[in-house]
This record gives structure tokens, C-alpha cells and sequence, in this order.
């Protein structure tokens, strides 16, 4: 039974540009055993109601801007997963958590960028699942709980975020080490996850040190409360890599339920 995962995906250039993060997660990819399929619970995906994405060819997104173009030359022509999203869909409904379908949705470099290094090959099927700001950290964490039959079922569920990001507060020169406010809430999230404190985690606006610096915002963060939310009740997590790339953009990869 595979574990759940949270990548931080940082910038869409992961993709090309090695360093700790890029080099990590292809070699992870090398060691993590095949599985049937993956749900991809992405950022960039944002919608009124959970939403998943039942294309058997989901297109590879560029939602990016500003960047050099062997970027936008990237495919990730992954086979969809229409049946899983299905189940997924069913899953959530039967928990009494509304969820729509959308047979057009592709995979935005949330995804593919982190899937583009672990298997490059792009022949594990794969589906996305939306986010809802709207409806708040605890219901991400029902959400990901709903799901946590997929693991019996051989589905890889990541959630693909990050543990910090502020876009106003890097240093695109690369130059700088991370600030001691983003190293502290990285910590603390680390502190959490080990000790299987799911609920203080989805209270993190509150508990947190530094929140508002490290999440100006909830969306890169509600994919790590559903990843742990699909490893099951009383789940606890490992963190598996840690780094940081312009400055205060943290690199973090969990693993929950091994």
C-alpha cells in the first residue's frame, strides 16, 4: 500500500534546473514503487467544489509566464485516470462532500512538473483533484480522509503545494539563504506532521509561527492537509527532503502512512 505524499513544487523551472530538489525527486521516483494510478491534489487547481478531472488525455498546462522557453516546450502526455476520478468522485460524495467532474481539465505544472522528475517516462495514469479556499483548511482535511480508501486500491494521492510560499519574499537571484520566520514555520510544520497532529495543522493560521509570512495566502498549503487527511486516522508523516530555492521557497516533501 503506498504511502500519501506532499512535494513542494516551488517554481515551474524544477523541471529543468537541477539543484537538491530537482536531483531528490528523480531519484525518489526511481525508488517509489509503481503505482496503479495517481490523484493529484494541485495548487493551481482552485474551485468552488471539489472538483476532479476525467480526461483519458489530460493536456499539459503552461499556466506560467516569464519563463525561458524550453519550459513551454514540455509535454507530460501521462494516460488519464478516468475510472480512479470516478471512484474519487464517489468517494467523496459518499462522505457527503459535493464533487463535480470535468472531462476537459489538463494537468497544470503543479502536477506535471513534480511527476515530470519522478517518472519521466509519463506512463503512470493520472487525475487531478481541485482545491476550494473557500471552504477552509478543516474541510481540506475531510476531504483528503474521504479519499483514504484510494491507498488499498494501489493510488498514489500527492498533494502539491508549499510548506512556504510567499511569493513577495524571494530572492530570484538565488543568493540568498532562507530567513529565520520561514525556517521556523517550515519547522513547525515538520513538528506537526511527525507527531500525526493533523487538526493543529489545519488550525496552522492560529498555532503557527510567522503564518501569515510563510502562507500569505491558504492555497499552497490545503494540499498537504489532504495528503495527510488520505493516509488515515491517526497517520503520522516523514519528512523526506528539505530544502530551499530562491530564498524562502521551501522544498519540503512529506510522506504520511508508511
Amino acid at each position: 500500500m503506498p504511502p500519501t505524499l506532499f512535494v513542494s513544487h516551488g517554481a515551474p523551472d524544477l523541471a529543468l534546473e537541477a539543484g537538491p530538489a530537482h536531483d531528490f525527486l528523480r531519484a525518489f521516483g526511481r525508488k517509489l514503487p509503481r503505482p496503479k494510478a495517481v490523484l493529484a491534489v494541485s495548487a493551481h487547481w482552485e474551485t468552488d467544489r471539489p472538483t476532479v478531472g476525467t480526461s483519458a488525455r489530460p493536456e499539459t498546462i503552461h499556466d506560467y509566464h516569464g519563463f525561458p522557453q524550453p519550459l513551454y516546450n514540455l509535454l507530460y502526455p501521462a494516460p488519464g485516470a478516468p475510472e480512479m476520478a470516478e471512484r474519487a468522485a464517489g468517494l467523496l460524495e459518499g462522505a457527503g462532500i459535493a464533487c463535480a467532474r470535468d472531462p476537459a481539465r489538463g494537468l497544470d505544472h503543479g502536477a506535471w512538473v513534480p511527476l515530470i522528475l519522478m517518472w519521466p517516462e509519463a506512463d503512470v495514469p493520472v487525475a487531478q483533484l481541485s482545491i476550494s479556499p473557500g471552504r477552509g483548511p478543516q474541510a481540506h482535511l475531510a476531504l483528503g480522509r474521504a479519499l483514504a480508501p484510494l491507498r488499498e486500491e494501489d493510488v498514489l494521492v500527492i498533494g502539491t503545494g508549499g510548506v512556504v510560499h510567499n511569493l513577495g519574499r524571494l530572492d530570484w537571484s538565488g543568493a540568498a539563504p532562507a530567513e529565520e520566520w520561514a525556517l521556523a514555520f517550515d519547522g513547525w510544520v515538520a513538528e506537526m506532521v511527525a507527531a500525526g497532529r493533523a487538526d493543529d495543522l489545519a488550525d496552522f493560521r492560529r498555532q503557527a509561527p510567522h503564518a501569515d509570512l510563510a502562507q500569505p495566502s491558504d492555497d499552497h498549503f490545503l494540499p498537504l492537509l489532504v495528503a495527510m487527511g488520505a493516509a488515515g486516522p491517526g497517520a503520522v508523516g516523514r519528512r523526506l527532503h528539505a530544502s530551499y530555492t530562491y530564498g524562502n521557497l521551501a522544498m519540503t516533501v512529506f510522506a504520511f502512512g508508511e
